[in-house]
């Protein structure tokens, strides 16, 4: 386990994102001292006697724990969702035997300012999957950790299981390193879980190896390159310092050579804003050279001071998300895009909903404020100039803000809607899914899915449950003016799409009898006329709103599994009778199976769609979160009616066309299994697919 000491220093957050590429490596070679292994129960104990009214609390930076949690051995599949289950719950309970509490963070948001990096990512993860199809191609089998991707959708269903045990569980509202720390510094927390290793590492050790001290650390960090300073704009100073300080070990990497020579020159500048703008004027950092300033910033935290960034050098003030809740419960809050000052006034574009201006003139204290009517998925400066060519024809609505030295730090905002504030409480709290990022940015991201790129008879599955998102998004957008729907952003990653820009996706009303509801009426009202709303509503998202006496007589997980599973016959016209067989016989035989009796040989083309179905099952719970939750999600998670081995299995043997007797092991005598089929018959009319099979012999057997 990775533990920060409780002296909190920003700079040191245990993850990839924001840490030292390969310097946990680096201790390992070159100071092994400077990492200890620790006993929870000692740590615990000394926190209670430090601090008696405290319990002992870990913040966890949950997405870097993910790939450390999911342990099951077969994880090409899809996903063993129950045994990963049960892995949360022995991790639990590691910490709770020790006295100690778990407070779980996961990131809530993409900023635009990591875009460009996680862009990258995506495209790396990319050829990451390529070589694993190719792979699975050749030898009919998963290959070894070595080449591991996350199962589709592990970090969005974990948040959700950890939730379901019990566990606190925190959606940022923006950078999670950053939310993470306030946190922790805030609760007087007793350290930082980044890795799931029983480890905890000594900054004082390792800046004694490096030749450093406690404050170069942010500069040291950013010099390496970060998702704010990119390692490829650095490669010139690099070379600059190793041939300064070359290396004195030709056994060492060039990693720790760059290392070392980095923190050689580092620990000869003195830690004041003048080395900062010294260095910032040294380094090649193309046309922008505030990066340098920004990495150094992003390390700090609410309340914390720099010497390398004195107060009036400081940009926007940042409350972490508990800061901002706690202080402006019902206010709007926005991330700052662009400023341009132009003839006295100050021009700010912000994120929240579509884009609002902020005007601000000389030192006067007021803020300007008036809803976009600009088409801002333009560029800002064109945007901007815009803006500033009808600026005296504007009229504006006026609120206070709070400026020091032309540093601009809004607090009062215009009041969020009743559906606003709600969507971002249970953002915050983990109880939905995807709906805050729609309603605050009109932005939503999804990332790699194990899909073959090569398989073009199926479509990714981005853009098969795009006719379902459009149906959400008009549940959740209200018209404008003009009666039509502002457009959402998609960053959606599947085969052709370059990532070089957003996909506009224009959302399209359901076909619901009388018209969509509004959200109040979704999310506030009650009765049961409302619930038959829900439910109907989040039926039309599928394009099954004349299928919802069948549904509701079935359990709800078999329900939710039945809708998803009609949606993609109806969208995907590919897919087989055995494809359909293999599905069915997945959830009717997933009970009480052991993951030892399933066979390891593995299928490209069901890999393929063992992710296609679990991506839709998030689709299933952004429908849910937006017609204010006809299912429990609990209903809706992945344990409760998928699991890879065993999808794999039936699959195989569907396609190897064994009786169908053998495919469901029997198990054809539950009456509401035999209403789900009944379901199937009237609804998947698709090749008469159901008019065969499966059906005939559940048919048979009641006769």
């Amino acid at each position: 386990m990775k533990f920060l000491e409780t002296k909190w220093i920003s700079s040191m957050l245990q993850k990839s994102t924001m840490g030292i590429k390969g310097l946990q490596g680096f201790v390992a070679r070159v100071c092994p001292d400077a990492c200890r292994m620790v006993d929870l129960k000692e740590m615990a104990e000394k926190h209670r006697i430090d601090h008696p009214d405290v319990t002992p609390v870990i913040v966890v930076d949950a997405m870097s724990c993910v790939r450390h949690w999911y342990t099951p051995e077969s994880w090409v599949c899809g996903g063993q969702w129950r045994e990963y289950l049960t892995v949360l719950e022995d991790f639990i309970e590691t910490f709770k035997a020790a006295g100690i509490e778990l407070v779980f963070y996961f990131d809530g948001v993409v900023e635009e300012k990591k875009r460009d990096e996680w862009i990258k990512r995506r495209q790396q993860n990319n050829k990451e999957i390529a070589n694993l199809f190719q792979f699975i191609k050749t030898h009919r089998k998963q290959p070894g950790r070595g080449m591991f991707v996350l199962p589709s959708a592990l970090p969005t269903f974990t948040r959700f299981a950890l939730k379901s045990l019990g566990q606190k569980t925190v959606c940022t509202l923006q950078e999670a390193d950053f939310e993470v720390a306030a946190y922790g510094l805030q609760h007087n927390c007793m350290g930082i879980l980044g890795q799931d290793i029983t480890v905890m590492y000594s900054r004082e050790d390792l800046c004694r190896a490096l030749g450093l001290n406690i404050m170069h650390l942010p500069l040291f960090a950013c010099l390496l390159g970060n998702d704010v300073v990119p390692e490829n704009l650095l490669e010139g100073f690099w070379h600059k310092c190793l041939v300064i300080c070359p290396s004195r070990n030709k056994s060492y990497n060039r990693r720790t050579s760059i290392i070392l020579a980095v923190a050689n020159y580092i620990s000869k500048i003195p830690c004041l804003y003048s080395s900062l703008k010294h260095l910032e004027d040294m380094l090649p950092l193309g046309s922008d050279k505030t990066l340098l300033h920004r990495g150094m910033e992003s390390y700090l935290l609410p309340g914390q001071q720099s010497p390398w960034i004195p107060p009036d050098a400081r940009n926007f003030s940042m409350f972490s998300g508990q800061e901002e809740t706690a202080m402006c419960q019902d206010k709007e809050i926005f991330q700052v895009l662009w400023l341009l000052k132009l003839n006295g006034y100050f021009i700010v574009v912000t994120t929240y909903r579509f884009g609002r201006l902020h005007f601000f003139q000389g030192n006067h204290k007021y803020i300007a404020i008036r809803k976009c009517s600009v088409d801002c998925t333009e560029a800002y400066c064109t945007f901007c100039t815009h803006v500033c060519s009808s600026l005296e024809s504007m009229t504006f609505q006026f609120e206070l803000v709070l400026i020091h030295n032309e540093q601009f730090s809004p607090i009062w905002q215009f009041p969020m809607k009743e559906t606003e504030r709600l969507a971002k409480e249970h953002h915050i709290q983990s109880e939905n899914y995807a709906i805050f990022n729609i309603l605050s940015n009109g932005e939503l991201e999804c990332s790699n899915s194990l899909e073959d790129d090569c398989d073009t008879e199926i479509p990714g599955q981005a853009l098969i449950y795009r006719p379902a998102r459009q149906h959400i998004y008009s549940v959740l957008l209200e018209s404008e003016g003009d009666g039509a729907c502002p457009v959402v952003k998609e960053w959606f990653v599947y085969c052709g799409n370059p990532l070089q820009q957003p996909d506009l996706i224009q959302p399209v009303q359901p076909s619901i009898p009388g018209g969509t509801p509004n959200l109040k009426t979704l999310w506030f009202a009650k009765g049961p006329d409302v619930e038959k709303q829900r439910y109907s509503t989040f039926l039309a998202c599928f394009h099954l709103q004349d299928a919802m006496e069948e549904l509701q007589a079935l359990e709800a997980p078999v329900a939710a599994f039945c809708c998803l599973l009609t949606y993609l016959m109806l969208q995907v016209s590919s897919l087989s009778l055995e494809d359909l067989n293999a599905f069915v016989a997945l959830v009717l035989c997933l009970r009480g199976k052991s993951a030892a009796e399933l066979l390891m040989q593995v299928d490209s083309r069901a890999v393929h769609l063992g992710a296609v179905l679990v991506r839709g099952l998030t689709t299933l719970l952004m429908a849910n979160s937006a017609c204010g939750f006809p299912f429990r999600m609990d209903d809706l998670m992945p344990w409760k009616v998928f699991d890879g081995k065993l999808f794999q299995e039936k699959y195989q043997k569907s396609h190897r066309s064994c009786s169908l007797e053998e495919l469901l092991e029997g198990n054809v005598s539950n009456y509401i299994l035999l209403e789900s089929f009944v379901f199937f018959k009237k609804n998947v009319p698709v090749h008469n697919y159901c008019c065969t099979g499966l059906l005939s012999l559940y048919f048979s057997s009641f006769h």
